[in-house]
């Protein structure tokens, strides 16, 4: 197992499946079992999910909505999102906590870091809802944040494609994936993996990131085992490399422990 504690980020659109709005329950179902896997092998999982599946606030302005009411829309957006995988969750036997970035209990547990590193640590899913709390920062930014304050390992960006590339993969067949990249590659390039507040956030605080295909069943554990799959952050890709000489190094020492014990007691 790679990672101890994994912020997931998953796109309120992919919810969708086939449908053209709102949630389809077999993904979402798909979703919590893929979750619920990985928290049965002890890894301790913060989400936080998109709501453009059912109102997205830069949009709404672009529709003549006022912005600022448009992101309040957005967060509340999340919100149900969240709550249905929530339940979704439950369904699985995992239990899960929505922690909201403003206030509005009985819907959710208003957000404080200690709150979610608690449920984090009594094996709970916290689920991070209503962004930051406030207008003009994207979902993005605010997994970025939230990955930040619960000290992640890393943050997974399940999305519907498998990695970044140099395009839009369904939309422009020419485009190329890339297995790794740096964050530097995504500023110069003009990649849009996210916005760049988020982006600046994770290069600024060391939180790697790995853009990975969620919609495929499966693919969540590989990642959180290990496997290189989707396109990962170049930092990440190297502490990878890293971790298994380390390992292969603690079975050697450990080996020629035990050969040293046994020739002694001889």
């Amino acid at each position: 197992m790679k990672f101890k504690r994994i912020l997931l980020k998953l796109s309120g659109e992919s919810l969708m499946g086939n449908k053209q709005h709102g949630i389809d329950d077999q993904r979402l179902s798909e979703y919590a079992e893929q979750i619920a896997e990985i928290t049965r092998m002890g890894i301790q999982v913060g989400i936080v999910i998109g709501g453009g599946n059912i109102f997205r606030g830069l949009s709404g302005a672009g529709r003549g909505f006022d912005r600022i009411k448009g992101d309040q829309m957005g967060m509340l957006a999340t919100v149900i999102n969240s709550l249905a995988l929530s339940s979704a969750l439950e369904t699985k036997g995992v239990k899960a906590r929505v922690l909201t970035a403003v206030r509005m209990e009985p819907i959710g547990e208003f957000y404080t870091r200690d709150k979610a590193v608690e449920a984090l640590e009594r094996g709970e899913v916290a689920i991070f809802s209503a962004g930051t709390g406030n207008p003009y920062f994207t979902t993005d930014t605010g997994s970025s944040l939230r990955g930040i304050e619960i000290k992640a390992d890393v943050m997974l960006k399940g999305t519907r494609v498998d990695g970044i590339y140099t395009a839009d993969p369904e939309k422009d067949p020419t485009a190329v994936k890339f297995d790794e990249i740096t964050y530097d590659e995504i500023y110069n390039r003009g990649l849009k993996v996210m916005d760049l507040t988020a982006t600046t956030m994770c290069k600024e605080n060391n939180l790697p990131i790995i853009v990975f295909d969620m919609d495929t069943v499966g693919n969540l554990v590989k990642v959180v085992s290990g496997e290189k799959i989707g396109t990962y952050d170049s930092r990440e890709l190297h502490t990878l490399h890293a971790s298994s000489y380390r390992l292969m190094c603690k079975k050697c020492e450990k080996e020629f422990t035990r050969h040293i014990r046994y020739t002694t007691d001889e």
